[in-house]
């Protein structure tokens, strides 16, 4: 049997807010945005190429906003994924590299594969990495 991650949700303080930034500067799709009732709107989002989208929850969902960390985006080119979200306005930090148990700043020309890493906070606070990964095959 197949176990898969379909959805993580991210705990937001305003939906409209997150919209903008998920869509408009980082470049998710929005799936879904149903407004249930006065209190409950759903929205969910999906990064390009991926299978596994984000929910976003507001605080009367039960999650403290802005307490989302550890959740990876992963793409074959950590150099190019920072210059993107660079030029559409997302605030990222400098590309890194896990070495010896910690993060270092990149040197150039050495291999950023299964290593090599930006992060970006949402409006929130919540915490992204995006990692670079060669393509499975």
């Amino acid at each position: 049997m197949d176990w898969k991650i379909e959805v993580v949700t991210v705990p937001v303080s305003d939906q409209d807010r997150a919209i903008d930034f998920y869509a408009g500067k980082v470049g998710f799709a929005v799936d879904i945005d149903f407004k249930v009732s006065d209190e409950v709107r759903l929205v969910q989002m999906t990064p390009p190429g991926s299978a596994c989208s984000i929910h976003l929850a507001t605080p009367r969902m039960g999650m403290q906003t802005g307490s989302l960390s550890g959740v990876f985006l992963v793409v074959p080119d950590v150099l190019i994924a920072h210059a993107e979200l660079a030029e559409r306005g997302v605030e990222v930090g400098e590309v890194l590299v896990f070495d010896d148990g910690a993060y270092r700043p990149a040197r150039e020309g050495e291999s950023l594969d299964n290593v090599g890493c930006v992060f970006f906070s949402d409006p929130d606070g919540n915490r992204w990495c995006v990692q670079q990964i060669p393509v499975r095959g």
